[in-house]
């Protein structure tokens, strides 16, 4: 069955509400998913969690009544982070679970995320079967099976808890220091769970946006373009970082100590370091982000291995090398020792761990490495294949090193561009990294037109 307008990739099923997503849609969905999920395990628990979107408490009554319709027993977070749901899925052995976020998405949006028994979202061929069963169809239950609800009021404490014992920090140490920190929740999830955790680690917060009721004054997705109000306010605080999170806190952008946001590439190569300095080992990342995680690894003599973009292909290749640490370059880091999934709690406390390690300004230590300049841009999806558009590249740039894992990666020793169809948007991104701005935008200049060859 398809539903008009609707995203179904990797990172689950997400749509503009009131159009392609609707009760229904997500009903069937939860349903379907849940009753799959309930079909692999002797678990009949299905872990809920929800970020902040305005839209998020009507979806999230349709999910609950949707899984006591197929005799799950649901364990209801309420307004969490989602990597807090995936804690709790493997904390309670659960069947799987199931967040409610559209992530970085603009306010009218929302979606599902579908969490396997791992806490790994579904990978690719998971997702298939589950979207192949949900198809078919799927039995419910009677009245003397429906599904039972618990509220689990302790998975923020819990997921603060697991940080706070992580072995690379050394808490007491970052707690001396008693770092000023700037933070931005962006009225999402974040507000739940941030402030409580940098107090944890003996900071002294001054926070912005901390109203969790969904209501964004500003795009959510937390790029550098994006943050001119936290920069203002590491400016009047004085403080050492500010740190500013999207709507469902799996992704952590970085200010640093003069009031300039460095970009969220540099979230994953800062932790990378703090992580590769105690554990020598393979960083993951995604073929999208910087090489100045290269650059960082190195001098740990870190090796770094490239996965496909989305959050579960970083976690599956992470898992297969016995990665030390990993994630993307979208502010998103990933640590096995806490679990297998993007973290921004996880990332902060990184980041202080790194500011107590190096005793000196966050501006001093990115200075200290190449600076790159990336591009990202956005263009109109062709109804047809890529493969013209990754041919006709190829033989453009054929000196350049070509990786095919997700759409075309054309690589040189300083440089790099990515092209690639999006999972969460109905757009084709182009991303180009290069010493210059004005050589990345070449880059993404020489690749438009292919594309735009395809949709003419």
């Amino acid at each position: 069955m398809s539903f008009q307008g609707l995203m179904v990739s990797v990172s689950g099923i997400r749509g503009r509400v009131g159009e392609a997503l609707t009760p229904e849609v997500v009903a069937r969905y939860a349903g379907g998913f849940a009753a799959w999920s309930l079909a692999r395990s002797t678990s009949r628990d299905i872990i809920v969690g929800r970020d902040s979107r305005v839209s998020g408490p009507m979806f999230h009554r349709a999910v609950v009544a949707a899984l006591q319709s197929v005799g799950a027993n649901i364990v209801d977070l309420d307004m969490v982070p989602t990597p807090t749901v995936q804690l709790a899925v493997e904390a309670r052995h659960a069947a799987g679970g199931l967040a409610i976020t559209a992530s970085h998405n603009p306010i009218e949006w929302n979606a599902l995320k579908f969490i396997g028994a791992s806490g790994l979202f579904l990978d690719a061929a998971d997702g298939a079967l589950m979207r192949a069963f949900v198809d078919r169809g799927f039995a419910r239950a009677t009245w003397d099976r429906l599904g039972a609800v618990q509220r689990d009021e302790g998975a923020i404490r819990h997921h603060i808890d697991r940080v706070l014992s992580l072995s690379v920090l050394d808490v007491e140490a970052i707690r001396r220091r008693r770092f000023t920190v700037a933070l931005d929740t962006c009225h999402g999830a974040g507000a739940v769970i941030m402030p409580a955790l940098l107090e944890a680690l003996g900071c002294q917060v001054h926070g912005i946006n901390l109203t969790p009721d969904g209501l964004f004054h500003r795009p959510p997705e937390p790029v550098a373009e994006h943050l001119g109000e936290l920069e203002e306010l590491v400016r009047q605080s004085g403080a050492a970082v500010g740190f500013a999170t999207d709507p469902d806190v799996d992704r952590l952008a970085l200010v640093d100590n003069t009031g300039r946001a460095i970009g969220e590439d540099y979230t994953l190569a800062l932790s990378g370091r703090v992580v590769l300095r105690r554990q020598r080992g393979t960083l993951v990342a995604n073929l999208s982000t910087s090489r100045i995680v290269d650059d960082m690894a190195a001098e740990y003599g870190g090796e770094v291995v490239r996965a496909p973009v989305g959050e579960v292909n970083v976690a599956v290749k992470m898992r297969e090398l016995g990665a030390v640490v990993g994630g993307e370059g979208n502010g998103g880091v990933i640590l096995p020792e806490l679990h297998l999934g993007r973290d921004a709690p996880l990332a902060a406390a990184l980041v202080l761990q790194l500011l107590a390690d190096e005793g000196s300004g966050l501006d001093r230590i990115v200075a200290r490495f190449p600076a790159y300049r990336i591009v990202k841009e956005k263009l109109d999806r062709p109804a047809g294949s890529l493969e013209m558009v990754y041919d006709s590249l190829r033989a453009t740039f054929a000196d350049a090193e070509a990786d095919t894992q997700d759409g075309l990666r054309l690589a040189w020793p300083d440089r790099w561009v990515h092209v690639r169809p999006s999972g969460t948007e109905p757009i084709v991104r182009v991303i180009a990294e290069a010493p210059t701005e004005a050589a990345a935008r070449e880059l993404i200049a020489r690749c438009r037109a292919p594309v735009e060859a395809v949709l003419s």
